[in-house]
């Protein structure tokens, strides 16, 4: 696809990443089958091709409109066509740019601005964990719709506290430590039980991915310098891996080198981030063989028949496909994924529950009547917008693989 730019984006990083990705379209639409919203609208323009379309127009100087901003809001970013395009077409980074053009010539209405401010500020801010605390001690009187995103409390359990050679660094995340503080627990004695120390650089915060989605780029850039230089005297020191067990983050922080390929300060130990960023099913086939005698059969075997969810960020953002369930089931545990629809998003999306309720909550009913098929004793996924998400829609236990592992691993030593 030819693009003629406009004479202020000729010349620019954007201009120019975006000319590159237009130039792989050929517009063929297989990205449309498996894009949710169109699923859910069949309008073009709620597609990935319309949506280029329209992104090809502003860069050629055609001024965009509120209903530009609107189509390219209701994107889940899910990435999907990303798996689809036979062109390689990285639609992922053109959004990016669109939505980050379209921001600043499009106007939103005071009360989106204030609510989007709000999502960007608060979320990764230190109020968010007491702020949490408090809906939860009333969360009973809540209605419904904010009570779905206030998951009941959750007890962290205990972090080990041997030392071991091997040592990785653990991202705790922005909002999980206060929604769901088992995660990084259990990661951290799942990991303690095979050999490697979990170790948490204080000073790191939200990986970027809440502001950058939302148009800030320059604040999440600025959060993702922040996050280097905590991490960084770690990476002198020789840790394997920086590990993610947010899905979600882990798309991000592997993009980083990308993200800073133009900051001369940073490019170079971006890019080294982002070469150390394992997603924490990444060290499955290592953990299968020193995990599995540690696994008693009865343990396994009581957790029962589970489903496992595959976020977009880790099948899509970062192509991983097939491996969670797989090593599950070779340490004993009865884990799948259903055959109906298992490529596409539970509507979470980050932020986008909140800014695009309807459309959210239709998915997340799509995901659990086929989640639901299965008749799974719980349902298991690996990002945590994805599991509270698919929690506030079902009374079937839903929580990260790792806690499922954990707990066996503990029964198993009692």
């Amino acid at each position: 696809m030819q693009t003629h730019l406009a004479p202020e984006f000729q010349d620019t990083p954007e201009g120019r990443e975006a000319e590159t990705i237009l130039r792989k379209c050929v517009h063929c639409g297989f990205c449309t089958a498996t894009c949710p919203t169109y699923q859910l609208l069949g309008d073009e323009l709620d597609g990935p091709r319309g949506r280029i379309y329209l992104i090809k127009q502003v860069l050629e100087g055609e001024t965009p409109t509120r209903k530009t901003q609107q189509h390219l809001d209701r994107c889940l970013t899910c990435r999907n066509c990303e798996s689809t395009c036979p062109s390689g077409v990285q639609y992922g980074h053109l959004v990016d740019i669109g939505r980050e053009i379209v921001e600043r010539k499009v106007a939103r209405p005071s009360g989106e601005r204030l609510l989007r401010w709000a999502l960007k500020e608060g979320l990764p801010s230190a109020a968010f964990a007491p702020a949490m605390k408090l809906g939860q001690s009333v969360r009973a009187l809540l209605p419904a719709a904010l009570k779905a995103k206030v998951p009941r409390p959750q007890a962290a359990g205990t972090w080990p506290t041997r030392s071991h050679e091997r040592k990785v660094l653990l991202l705790a995340g922005c909002v999980q430590p206060a929604m769901k503080p088992n995660i990084n627990s259990a990661t951290a004695r799942v990991l303690d039980a095979a050999g490697i120390q979990s170790v948490i650089a204080p000073e790191a915060g939200c990986c970027g991915a809440l502001k950058f989605h939302l148009n800030d780029s320059q604040g999440a850039r600025a959060q993702m310098r922040a996050n280097i230089d905590a991490w960084w005297p770690w990476v002198e020191q020789g840790v394997e891996a920086l590990v993610m067990n947010a899905s979600g983050c882990g798309v991000t922080v592997k993009e980083y080198g990308h993200l800073l390929k133009d900051d001369p300060a940073y490019a170079d130990k971006a890019r080294r981030i982002s070469e150390l960023t394992r997603d924490l099913s990444e060290l499955l086939p290592m953990l299968v063989p020193v995990l599995q005698g540690q696994l008693k059969p009865a343990a396994t075997q009581a957790a029962g028949a589970m489903a496992f969810h595959p976020p977009c960020t880790l099948q899509h953002g970062q192509q991983l496909k097939g491996g969670v369930e797989q090593h599950l089931s070779a340490l004993g545990f009865e884990v799948r994924v259903t055959a109906q629809e298992s490529h596409l998003c539970c509507g979470s999306a980050g932020t986008y529950s909140v800014l695009n309720p309807a459309l959210s909550t239709q998915l997340r009913d799509r995901k659990l009547s086929h989640l639901a098929g299965m008749q799974p004793k719980a349902i298991l996924s690996a990002n945590v917008g994805c599991i509270t998400h698919l929690q506030s829609g079902t009374e079937v236990p839903v929580q990260h693989w790792v806690e499922m592992l954990d707990h066996a691993l503990q029964a198993s030593a009692r």
